[in-house]
């Protein structure tokens, strides 16, 4: 029989991996995500499709369901006494509890990508949550959201639910990572994937190929690199894949390998990267570092990056080590 998701967390918890507070924190979150996984299913049927005709923080487009999922995650967690506050990439400014009174000397922080790629919703191409869990460091006062503002090695748990053919939860507590798949019969993450591991080698890359010529010659040289193949100095030929959803890419390179890259932009070069540091780098990276594999901004640990802003901007690469140390190699040796 396989494992529940409470099964596993209790289990970690006996091990002293994880609190008891931190087990609840991630079962609301599967819940949450269950219910999400729901409300994404049903698509055009619940009227989810479409613009919700406004901006969100980022001056982006948000889409119906940007909105409702944001919405399920806050109501979640409004009143709850282990978690101090939460911080959401389609909210301005953070969402304290309801209950700081009652909150713990070991509450926690929680940040979340309510729906990644959710451009891409209203052509049913997977989409996911991204979450990221922090210790608080607020207790006996007032929530401040620069108590967010903490390096991603600070990170007590990460993970993702992806909402494809299948419905995965993707989740960290440092000791690995491991994967649960939703039984849509009767809403239970039953354990499927056990110490998630990414090859050090691959012969994969996933990029979007439109902006190559907006790239710095580091990122440019390492693609004409993998597009040379075997006529290259790298000898070995690549494909190339891209969903255009992170929460997609990155589980892919989980499951099977490869390298993932979100670059800096000369359109904007005043922006060090498109992704968001808070709540799409940083879990990513620590799964992705608890999975073997690295992630950098292309010369830095992304998880030894200190935030300055709560909606701070990163570039990003992560995956098989053997290309991210390839790719790091590229920027020490070209400067623009």
């Amino acid at each position: 029989m396989r494992q529940r998701l409470d099964e596993f967390l209790a289990a970690q918890q006996d091990r002293g991996a994880i609190s008891a507070d931190l087990a609840m924190v991630l079962t609301q979150l599967a819940c949450a995500c269950a219910r999400i996984s729901k409300i994404v299913a049903m698509g055009g049927i619940a009227d989810g499709l479409g613009s919700a005709g406004q901006q969100n923080v980022q001056q982006e487009e948000q889409k119906k369901l940007d909105l409702i999922t944001n919405e399920v995650l806050l109501q979640t967690f409004a009143d709850s006494p282990i978690v101090a506050g939460v911080a959401s990439e389609e909210m301005e400014t953070i969402e304290p509890s309801s209950a700081p009174a009652k909150a713990k000397a070991d509450a926690y922080l929680l940040l979340f990508d309510p729906l990644d790629g959710s451009s891409n919703i209203d052509v049913n191409v997977s989409v996911g949550t991204i979450f990221s869990v922090l210790p608080s460091p607020a207790a006996g006062r007032v929530l401040l959201e620069a108590d967010f503002l903490q390096p991603g090695v600070n990170q007590v748990a990460a993970g993702y639910a992806v909402y494809g053919p299948q419905s995965m939860l993707v989740l960290t507590v440092r000791t690995g990572v491991v994967g649960f798949t939703l039984n849509p019969d009767d809403g239970v993450w039953l354990q499927t994937h056990e110490a998630i591991l990414i090859p050090h080698e691959t012969r994969e890359f996933a990029i979007n190929m439109s902006n190559m010529r907006h790239w710095a010659s580091p990122v440019r040289r390492y693609i004409e690199g993998c597009i040379a193949g075997k006529n290259g100095h790298r000898d070995k030929d690549f494909n190339m894949r891209w969903v255009a959803s992170m929460v997609a890419d990155v589980h892919r390179v989980l499951m099977r390998g490869g390298v993932f890259l979100y670059p800096w932009d000369a359109r904007d070069p005043t922006r060090p990267g498109k992704l968001r540091l808070m709540y799409e780098a940083n879990p990513m990276a620590l799964l992705v570092e608890q999975a073997g594999g690295k992630a950098t901004n292309g010369r830095h640990r992304i998880l030894e990056i200190a935030p300055g802003a709560l909606h701070e901007r990163v570039a990003v690469v992560l995956g098989s080590t053997e290309e991210v140390d390839e790719i790091s190699a590229h920027h020490e040796r070209h400067v623009d």
